[in-house]
Parts: C-alpha cells; sequence; structure tokens
C-alpha cells in the first residue's frame, strides 16, 4: 500500500510508504494523498493532518516511471495530469484543519510543495531539500505558488534557478521549515504542536487558517489553472522532453535541440 492512512486521538496520519522508490509520488499515490486529505476534512471526528514517512526519504519527487509516461503524453494529458497535481496542493493548502508534515529525511521537487502547503513543518537536520525541475528542462510550476509564500520571491530566485541542495538549516532560515530537531526529539516535537493546537477551537483554527489566507492574498482559480498549464507546456517542450529522456538514461542533457512541440 503507498500510502497508509491512520487515526490516533483525533489526528490522521498519512504515511507515504513507497521507501523502494524513496517515496517517490506517481498519478496514483497523488490521487490516494488527495483522497485521503480530502476524507480527513470531511470526517468529524478528525482534528489535525500529520503527513509523514517510511523508509530512507520522505519523499523524492516524482516517480521514474511516471515520468516516462509523461514523455508520451500529448498536451491535453499533461494538462489534465498536472491539474491533479494542483489539486492535492490545493487541498492541502485550503485545509480548514491543522495540517503538520514530520520530515525525517531528505525532501526533493515536488516533495517541497507538500511541506510548504503544510501549516507546521518539523524536520530534523539531517534532511536536505531542492528544488530541481530544471536539471531536467522543467519548472516547478504547480508547487511555485506555495513555495514562493514560504520562502519569499528573492529566495526562490535562487533555488529554483540553481536546483542546488540546502540543509534543514536553511530550509529553517528560509521560512520552508519551522523548526529543526534531532530525530529522537522528532516525534516530540510533533506531539507538542500536536497539543498545542488541540487546546484551541477546532472553529477557531479553521477560521484563523481562512484569515491568514484573506490577509495574505489567497490563491485563485485562475493562478491554479495557469500554473498546471506552464508545466504542461514545459512537459511537452523539446527541452523538457529532451532532460527527462536525458535524466532516465543517465546522460548529459543536450539543451536547444528541435521545436518546442
Amino acid at each position: 500500500m503507498s500510502l497508509i492512512a491512520t487515526t490516533e486521538d483525533g489526528v490522521r496520519v498519512l504515511t507515504l510508504n513507497r521507501p523502494e522508490v524513496r517515496n517517490a509520488f506517481d498519478d496514483a499515490l497523488i490521487a490516494a494523498l488527495t483522497a485521503a486529505y480530502a476524507a480527513a476534512i470531511a470526517d468529524p471526528a478528525v482534528w489535525a493532518i500529520l503527513l509523514k514517512a517510511e523508509g530512507k526519504s520522505f519523499c523524492a519527487g516524482g516517480d521514474l516511471n511516471w515520468m516516462r509516461r509523461m514523455g508520451a503524453y500529448t498536451h491535453a494529458e499533461n494538462l489534465q495530469d498536472a491539474e491533479k497535481l494542483a489539486a492535492l496542493m490545493r487541498t492541502i493548502d485550503l485545509c480548514p484543519k491543522p495540517t503538520l508534515a514530520r520530515v525525517h529525511a531528505s525532501a526533493f521537487a515536488g516533495a517541497t510543495g507538500l511541506i510548504a502547503a503544510s501549516d507546521i513543518v518539523v524536520a530534523v537536520p539531517e534532511a536536505e531539500f531542492a528544488v530541481t525541475e530544471v536539471r531536467i528542462g522543467l519548472i516547478p510550476a504547480v508547487i511555485s505558488p506555495y513555495l514562493v509564500r514560504a520562502m519569499g520571491a528573492r529566495q526562490a530566485r535562487r533555488y529554483f534557478l540553481t536546483a542546488e541542495r540546502f540543509s534543514a538549516a536553511t530550509a529553517q532560515a528560509l521560512g520552508l521549515v519551522h523548526e529543526v530537531v534531532p530525530a529522537d526529539a522528532l516525534d516530540a516535537a510533533i506531539a507538542r504542536h500536536l497539543s498545542a493546537l488541540k487546546a484551541a477551537s477546532p472553529a477557531a483554527l479553521a477560521a484563523t487558517k481562512d484569515l491568514i489566507r484573506a490577509v495574505d492574498r489567497p490563491l485563485d482559480d485562475a493562478v491554479v489553472a495557469d500554473t498546471a498549464r506552464r508545466i504542461a507546456d514545459i512537459r511537452a517542450s523539446a527541452d523538457g522532453k529532451e532532460g527527462v529522456s536525458a535524466f532516465l538514461e543517465k546522460r548529459k542533457a543536450q539543451w536547444g535541440k528541435g521545436e518546442t512541440a
């Protein structure tokens, strides 16, 4: 099972469970996550949602087999696929209940979007982060609104363009991660945040989240649709196809060859 959903004292715990591929996500896991968050939102017995993972990585980003399939997608299929990931990110972002992420290891590419869309993020010092899309000829379109909001446009300019890895300490300084604690203190830190949240009114928490979105000029349908269109465009472009092919074939990409599809 690629996603395990359990409930502990009213907290819906969603565990990424694809350790054999470093919890990389594909269309099936995206659908499962979206449905799981939606179910938790609808369940009156659930007051908070925790995202965690099994194995040596939190999430490595996109699954290689999923990326291979993308290479044969039409523009329309790419757009439909991208819209599903966009829907997942927005479901997390608009969740009226507190959302937490327990980052026990590294998180790359789309995984940084899952983290940025969450309310509270706790990571271990060893965790590394990177927004790697440009290295394979793509752009972090769908996750960009959440990352730019978390990191700020100035920092996004650097980390989106260089695709460099950065530490948990840097992620905290950037605003992507709220707290960095040793691995043996990770669960205690999560429990501390949950305890604070449980002491508050659920209605007030939901209203506060809505307030923050209101004063922070929330995303609208046009922005979400635009990000999906942008990634679909570049996936179907010559550099997008070349970058993904080179990555999968473990060779150096040859940029700028051919015309945009």
